[in-house]
């Protein structure tokens, strides 16, 4: 079976840099990437053969999981741990998003 995703909401009511959320990448052994894309854009559904980690810096991003029939927003400062293999979609929202990815 499958792992779930987790996501763990940013904590502190000021949204991260990009360098605090790098360094926290790093300080995992993760080595991180930026990605980004405009507002609207959509991921149509597609899974992963390595776990992966997203934190989004900037806008917002929906992953969907139509297995689980389940969705999540993430926002400045929200994580995203995503096991191999796992089905997902995504929409960005209406101000496009900025994340930092690393691969486990």
């Amino acid at each position: 079976m499958t792992k779930a995703p987790h996501v763990t909401p940013w904590s502190d009511s000021v949204p991260p840099t990009r360098a605090t959320l790098w360094q926290l990448m790093a300080s995992e052994g993760l080595a991180p990437y930026a990605w980004s894309n405009g507002a609207y854009d959509i991921y149509s559904a597609h899974s992963h053969g390595y776990d992966k980690v997203i934190y989004v810096v900037q806008g917002s991003i929906t992953f969907g999981l139509p297995e689980l029939n389940q969705s999540f927003t993430l926002k400045a400062g929200d994580r995203l741990d995503l096991p191999a293999g796992v089905v997902h979609n995504a929409s960005v929202g209406a101000e496009g998003v900025v994340c930092l990815e690393g691969h486990k």
